[in-house]
């Protein structure tokens, strides 16, 4: 197996015996899952011209479910972010973190739980720490702290817990900041004795505590990683002297800050989604990002939601959350194009990179006028050669496409529930789905989804295996 830490001559003799395999694969069909629906031409997927009924699941023939975890309480509310390490799974709810051992991905067990309520509780690791984004006025920066209104905020911002003890997580670590932090990204210092989070909010107002206007940066917390009670901000970058995109009300989101960030650490690249805003910043100086690029759609992009690099860090897919993750924007009337992905490639060099829109994508099913649906998280698989994604479209389900040819993606697989239910709105699905060492893992409102991919265009992702992985720190593959 390939690990992401290979050494290069030895990276050179897999990847040849990994191309050579690949083109005798290439010969071969699809080897059959537990499909619900026929299996489909090659390059193609077996789209239903129907909805499922409630609960129904439905699948393209190449990718299943193998396991599935419900969500107990207290940990009963929106299940959120994932984060993996080793043989473990963390995932995030709104009331705290979940702990799952997955070294056997189609049996998953719970190792902990810890309630500790505040959203989103955005989470990530980095060896023996864990981190949560509390993005909610608190009463203080406890674990039994309550909600409060904005107008009366005490705390909000990251914790930062001791998980050297995986059956006992402690809460070792509280760092405030401007405007609370809805997402957070990790980024690795260049001495390994330091990890920095950038902290992406928004939302402010006059009347806000700690949230005042105008708010165009994001915060930088620095964590020394041998003493993390020493952890604060030292940063706070203006990525929009110019305040941003102005939006358009009732359409468009105006700029206030980042919704998400997704750093390359080894290119020293990072992509803001910043709600009216699509950003390429040069990290090279992780405690001074400079904006070298911007983007902005007007015409079908709402909500700057996040950003996913390629291996070759030449092209960027961006999500719009139209909706904010609650409409359902999968359906005829709001067409291909919004709530959709964007995706764009990253041309010239240096500081005079610049990003060149090229298309849409967006899940080609039908999805009910009672399900939340849209672009939302998900990761790269690590696959040789190819630009391939999965992710997660809310109760629209996990979706696997190929976007190699930059102006025409495509899917090339899909796992869904039918809606929640079929008369009335109800918030539900996939909040993130990730590709991790093999399979991939779905934090669903009904609980951890486990769902193996097989087919002969992605088979030499397995080949990859990570001892870490948060998505938005995203980690090179395959001598990428």
């Amino acid at each position: 197996m390939i690990r992401s830490t290979t050494p290069r001559s030895r990276r050179l003799a897999i990847l040849s015996l990994a191309t050579a395999g690949l083109l005798v694969a290439s010969a071969l069909a699809a080897a059959p899952g537990s499909a619900t629906v026929a299996a489909a031409p090659s390059g193609t997927v077996a789209t239903a011209d129907t909805i499922p009924g409630v609960d129904e699941i439905r699948s393209s023939p190449n990718l299943k479910q193998v396991a599935n975890m419900p969500k107990v309480a207290p940990l009963d509310a929106t299940n959120s972010d994932l984060a993996f390490q080793g043989r473990y799974a963390f995932a995030g709810n709104y009331n705290g973190f979940v702990v799952y051992d997955i070294s056997t991905p189609t049996a998953p067990t719970v190792v902990s739980r810890v309630l500790c309520p505040g959203s989103q509780n955005d989470i990530s690791v980095h060896g023996d720490l864990l981190f949560l984004s509390t993005d909610s006025p608190r009463s203080d920066d406890s674990c039994a702290s309550t909600g409060v209104l904005p107008t009366e905020t005490r705390w909000e911002g990251i914790k930062i817990f001791d998980i050297s003890d995986k059956t006992n997580p402690r809460y070792v670590k509280s760092v405030q900041t401007a405007c609370g932090s809805h997402t957070h990204t990790l980024v690795p210092g260049k001495d390994r004795r330091t990890v920095y989070v950038y902290v992406s909010s928004y939302g402010p107002s006059d009347t806000y505590v700690g949230c005042p206007r105008p708010h165009d940066s994001i915060s930088i917390v620095k964590v020394p990683v041998k003493s993390p009670t020493d952890a604060a901000v030292v940063a706070v970058p203006n990525l929009f002297p110019d305040g941003g995109f102005e939006g358009v009300p009732g359409q468009k989101t105006p700029t206030s800050g980042c919704h998400d960030i997704t750093v390359y650490p080894s290119k020293n690249l990072a992509a803001g989604a910043c709600m009216g805003d699509g950003i390429l910043m040069d990290i090279s100086n992780r405690e001074a990002p400079r904006v070298i690029n911007r983007v902005r759609d007007t015409v079908n992009f709402a909500f700057w939601h996040s950003a996913t690099f390629n291996n070759a860090g030449t092209k960027v897919v961006f999500t719009d959350e139209l909706g904010g993750g609650v409409g359902a924007t999968c359906n005829e009337a709001v067409g291909p194009t919004r709530g959709a992905d964007a995706v764009y490639d990253i041309v010239g060099r240096g500081d005079n990179r610049t990003m060149v829109f090229r298309s849409y994508f967006k899940i080609p099913r039908p999805n009910a006028d009672t399900e939340n649906c849209v672009a939302h998280n998900g990761s790269l698989i690590p696959v040789l050669g190819r630009d391939v994604m999965v992710q997660s479209w809310y109760q629209g389900g996990v979706s696997v496409w190929d976007f190699t040819d930059s102006a025409n993606p495509k899917e090339i697989a899909y796992w869904e529930r039918g809606p929640l239910s079929d008369t009335q709105p109800t918030f539900g699905g996939t909040w993130s789905a990730y590709w991790y060492n093999g399979h991939i893992y779905s934090n669903d409102q009904k609980g951890l989804d486990v769902l193996k991919l097989t087919d002969w265009r992605t088979w030499t992702a397995n080949l990859v295996r990570y001892r870490e992985l948060n998505v938005q720190t995203q980690p090179s593959y395959l001598g990428g």
